[in-house]
């Protein structure tokens, strides 16, 4: 889509769009969080597209295109690939919209998303399952469209669909200025492909509020559009965040995003700090978030240390986007979390083919808190000695020093496995 040839969005179409939503979408609530308030210094409130219909903000700008379209193209229908929210979403606004729809989705889509999009969309939406990859799926969605004449839905990049995304932030002005009586200081919202961070430019186009956009530091496309001036496709892409790694932004969004008088202020967050805050959401919070939905939250150590950071007793909005967060990964959160925070560490380790060895590097080697979690030979090239991969969870992250003089002193060879080293894929 060329944003040249397309008008761009603007605050009168986030006002249609909240308009159109009414008695359609109830709005989420807007909740005070003392632990991130505690952490930070700052007065942090977390809006919570999580409790969602569809558990993220991704219906609203669905319902606001679906809603707008004519008499023909209603009757065309309208359709889309995908695999997550945007699948989501969509079932439900043409439920609402009465609507009929083709939602296309890849092979590898779990089945419990399958299930999910078929009962938003009841008997209004037919999906379809082909193809491997989110591609197969596309193209299948496209020459659907181009066979019936039915509306394609873009995830993000769409002026509809921006105004419809908008609506978050329309909300969360309304709710602070009856909650303070005036618009947050400070606004951070999850990136992906640019939906929700051009919606928010378009809600704040009159508000003196301080836009922060947060991407995962595996999939930074927004802050690369913005660099190059126009968007580019990311040479590697860190799928982990899977609600917002897009290798490329959209043309209108980066459009908005670029045409703010005031740049949003750009962090990219470390996936295992990502990690860490989904577990703190849940366990302090009681909040299921997915990756994308924990990032906004997790940019906050980040903005406090930038030389401009919000001064103390802002008050701070961060969006929690979605919550699908399939409990299978959880496994892969925790070690993700462990490992940025220092406390999980492999090591190579060279054993004597000897009794006891394993015993000697147990009581001189591991601290009275550390706890081996994994322990494999990788191969026995002799019979003297057999390397071993050791998976080392330290009780504080301040033990690693004691650790490091430890195994130096042994008489054991012993290679730490950095977590930029290949072989680290295949331990998370």
């Amino acid at each position: 889509m060329s944003a040249a040839r397309t008008p761009l969005p603007t605050r009168a179409d986030v006002d249609a769009a909240t308009v159109a939503l009414t008695g359609v979408f109830t709005p989420t609530p807007l909740q005070r969080n003392d632990r991130l308030s505690a952490a930070s210094g700052w007065d942090v409130w977390l809006k919570r597209e999580d409790l969602q219909p569809v558990r993220s903000y991704k219906g609203r700008g669905a319902y606001t295109m679906v809603a707008q379209l004519d008499d023909a193209a209603r009757a065309a229908g309208v359709t889309c690939a995908s695999a997550g929210n945007h699948a989501q979403g969509l079932a439900l606004a043409c439920a609402r919209a009465g609507v009929r729809a083709r939602i296309f989705l890849p092979r590898t889509t779990p089945r419990q998303k399958r299930e999910r999009v078929a009962v938003l969309g009841s008997e209004w939406v037919e999906v379809v399952i082909g193809g491997d990859t989110y591609d197969d799926a596309a193209a299948a969605a496209a020459a659907h469209a181009a066979e019936s004449g039915a509306t394609i839905v873009p995830a993000f990049d769409e002026p509809r669909i921006v105004a419809g995304q908008g609506t978050v932030t329309d909300e969360i002005l309304t709710q602070m200025t009856a909650e303070i009586g005036r618009a947050p200081d400070v606004l951070v919202v999850p990136v992906g492909g640019g939906g929700l961070l051009a919606g928010a430019v378009c809600a704040l186009e009159d508000e003196p509020v301080r836009l922060v956009g947060a991407e995962p530091a595996g999939a930074a496309s927004m802050a690369a559009a913005i660099a190059a001036g126009a968007p580019v496709d990311l040479e590697e892409l860190d799928g982990f965040v899977d609600g917002a790694a897009v290798r490329r932004v959209g043309t209108v969004t980066h459009a908005v995003v670029a045409a703010r008088p005031v740049a949003p202020t750009m962090i990219a967050v470390d996936e295992g700090r990502i990690c860490v805050e989904m577990l703190d959401l849940y366990q302090s919070d009681g909040i299921v978030a997915e990756p994308a939905g924990a990032l906004a939250a997790a940019a906050l150590d980040q903005l406090a240390a930038l030389p401009d950071a919000p001064a103390a007793g802002s008050t701070v909005v961060c969006v929690v986007s979605g919550g699908n967060n399939d409990v299978s990964r959880y496994a892969e959160v925790v070690e993700r979390a462990l490992v940025h925070e220092g406390r999980k560490h492999y090591f190579l380790v060279e054993f004597p083919q000897e009794p006891g060895a394993l015993r000697r590097f147990l009581d001189e080697v591991l601290g009275p808190e550390d706890d081996i979690t994994l322990f494999e030979y990788v191969k026995r090239s002799n019979r003297e000695t057999g390397p071993a991969l050791v998976g080392i969870e330290l009780g504080d992250p301040a033990d690693l020093y004691g650790l490091n003089e430890r195994l130096a002193a042994s008489p054991l060879r012993v290679e730490a496995v950095a977590p930029d080293s290949p072989l680290f894929r295949y331990l998370l």
